[in-house]
């Protein structure tokens, strides 16, 4: 069932946070419907409900421009009809101006991120303004951005400006965007911090306070780039060095501070990378495109579990529906 992040923000605000997995192709598709529902690769059926999480699917430009976005597309409401059990948002990652009018005129997704941060704040309030008018007349949500993140992620590219919690109050009620992502120290891709550096819980403690009462925030950049996946595509060929991510620990805590929404793409990528490298390597005689494919599914969703747990979603989906 395909919902907004607003009706997924009310129930888990304060409480836990909502996975935003980005996808690319047809097994990540596969691999996260199963992994939300609680489908283990020893128990794919029937799901098990003290695992299965709300979540919401991200496209990116990137993923859209990657062959057709009709493919993507086609492939959710595919997994949407499959796993008619499963709560989501299908959402637009970065979009600009021209991605995000595409996205609402189609009608099919539920939510859209309009990412002018990179603009003056003036301009960034304009163009967000006009996205939010856009799509509030059709239905849809608006996430906005203010503040920048750092690294690269696809076309994202980014310097860090943490965000200003005054300005994200003003920045809220101008524009009347439904959730707001914030820069407080993450970064995109797989390099996001340097020794012992973490996130700035002090200000999204001022931002908090400052934007109206349960107003849902997001996390961007925010896997966590794990040393055991790292090692694994390092073992099978790869050559990934002094990749860092966010604490897992740390999800939760800010889950509890109003993020309701972190954004988790980079880590999805490494588990592909992995099983896809192990499997070249430990079955050089084999040709099957559908090896590989077959054997990253059931790890990627045991690996959306294990987010879903530390993100505090897991369990959850029962209450969500509970709400709709």
């Amino acid at each position: 069932m395909i919902v907004t992040t607003t009706q997924l923000f009310k129930h888990a605000y304060g409480k836990y946070a909502v996975g935003a997995y980005n996808i690319n192709n047809l097994e990540q598709t596969v691999g996260l419907f199963r992994g939300n529902l609680g489908k283990t690769a020893k128990n794919e059926d029937p799901s098990d409900s003290s695992l299965s999480a709300p979540f919401i699917i991200q496209i990116s430009r990137g993923a859209r421009g990657y062959t057709d976005k009709r493919f993507l597309e086609a492939l959710i409401r595919a997994a949407d009809e499959i796993f008619p059990d499963a709560v989501f948002a299908v959402h637009l990652d970065h979009g600009d101006e021209a991605s995000c009018i595409d996205c609402i005129d189609s009608g099919f997704y539920s939510s859209v991120m309009i990412d002018a941060s990179h603009h003056p704040f003036a301009q960034n309030v304009e163009t967000t303004k006009k996205i939010v008018d856009l799509a509030h007349a059709k239905g849809i949500v608006v996430e906005a951005e203010l503040g920048q993140l750092g690294g690269v992620e696809e076309d994202v590219v980014g310097s860090v400006k943490l965000t200003d919690p005054d300005q994200a109050a003003e920045f809220v009620e101008k524009t009347g965007c439904d959730s707001l992502a914030v820069a407080i120290g993450t970064s995109h891709g797989a390099f996001k911090f340097a020794g012992s550096q973490s996130l700035h819980f002090d200000v999204l403690s001022k931002i908090q306070a400052a934007v109206p009462v349960n107003f849902p925030l997001v996390m961007h950049g925010s896997s966590s780039v794990p040393a055991e996946w790292v090692a694994r595509i390092n073992n099978a060929g790869g050559a990934i060095q002094n990749a860092s991510g966010v604490k897992e620990d740390q999800y939760f805590k800010a889950a509890q501070m109003g993020v309701c929404k972190i954004n988790i793409d980079t880590d999805g990528r490494l588990v592909w990378c992995a099983v896809l490298r192990e499997t070249f390597r430990d079955k050089p005689a084999d040709f099957d495109l559908r090896t590989s494919g077959k054997a990253f599914m059931p790890a990627y969703a045991e690996y959306i579990i294990h987010k879903n747990k530390m993100l505090g979603s897991s369990g959850q989906l029962e209450g969500v529906r509970g709400t709709l």
